[in-house]
């Protein structure tokens, strides 16, 4: 019995063949993309990064990181040394040249290689600064959760501690000057774990983020030590200054400072720069545009009457 499903004359065939006059709307997408295109056909022949090849080097930086997680499932201790070093020889050749591609926007093509190569070489220095500060998450993981039963737990399955690795690489290729690859490499963080943080925010150690899903933390926020977020909270700008053409201001610190020891409860909006106390609490829904003094504890009733337990007002 032949099943109905399957086509007994299958051939490979394409729209074209099918009767569908796809030339209009090739050349409509073709003209839609040209003021683009254009733009920077102006400044020269302008190579961009390639998504999938950052997809790939993300993989292989936390490989190399956590290689007893991400590594092979055989991998043995005798072996790792071979495979942190083959991991992080084959990824930083391919970031290399996806910043060599990046750097097109800045940088003079007769140097755009020499300039890659510094800015490569400068972040494989950062790595194990980087381990450091991702092992002192690891722990704040799961000292911070009863639910968590091993740090191993934590690195394997807690979509923070996904978003934070991914955050400090990106944060270094930031603190470089590359353009474009930070904020990819936040994006796709973005869509794999629903925490959205901008490669330029500053982050201390030992931080945590519970649940993950919703948070949202702006670019020139400056977060302390020992900081724990949950799922919902928004670190970001109330308002930012506008050129005299109408359009933001780039650079502007517009963020909050999050000092040491403070925990924001899900739900919670901080807004503007202000400041955060060391050891305060912020609690779950608090609208919050005004700073708060160390030690504070705020609800909802306090936010609306600006009154906080340990600091007066706001």
């Amino acid at each position: 019995m032949t099943n109905s499903l399957v086509r007994s004359d299958f051939a490979p065939r394409n729209l074209f063949n099918e009767g569908w006059d796809l030339n209009p709307i090739v050349k409509e997408l073709r003209a839609a993309g040209r003021s683009l295109n254009s733009a920077r056909s102006a400044l020269g022949r302008r190579e961009l990064p390639s998504h999938d090849a950052l997809v790939a080097i993300a993989r292989g930086l936390r490989s190399a990181l956590f290689p007893a997680h991400f590594g092979p499932s055989d991998l043995t201790e005798e072996g790792l040394d071979y495979f942190v070093g083959h991991t992080l020889d084959a990824t930083l050749l391919t970031l290399l040249e996806q910043v060599r591609r990046a750097l097109s926007y800045s940088d003079d093509s007769s140097l755009r290689h020499a300039r890659a190569t510094e800015i490569v070489r400068a972040f494989a220095a950062r790595l194990p600064d980087v381990r450091n500060l991702l092992e002192s998450d690891a722990r704040a993981a799961f000292e911070g959760d009863p639910a968590a039963t091993s740090i191993d737990e934590a690195i394997f399955c807690y979509p923070g501690m996904a978003a934070i690795t991914l955050h400090r690489l990106a944060h270094e290729l930031y603190r470089l000057a590359v353009p474009l690859i930070p904020r990819i490499l936040s994006e796709i963080s973005h869509v794999d774990t629903g925490v959205d943080i901008h490669p330029g925010a500053e982050i201390g150690g030992s931080f945590f983020i519970d649940h993950g899903t919703g948070v949202v933390i702006g670019e020139t926020t400056r977060i302390g030590e020992r900081v724990r977020l949950y799922q919902g909270v928004t670190l970001g700008a109330k308002s930012f200054p506008l050129d005299d053409d109408g359009h933001p201001t780039k650079g502007t610190a517009r963020h909050p400072i999050v000092e040491d020891d403070v925990v924001v409860y899900a739900g919670a909006t901080v807004l503007g720069r202000i400041r955060i106390g060391a050891g305060s609490s912020i609690g779950g829904n608090v609208w919050l545009t005004r700073s708060v003094p160390p030690h504070s504890r705020v609800t909802q009733a306090q936010a609306r009457s600006e009154a906080f337990e340990g600091g007066g007002g706001i």
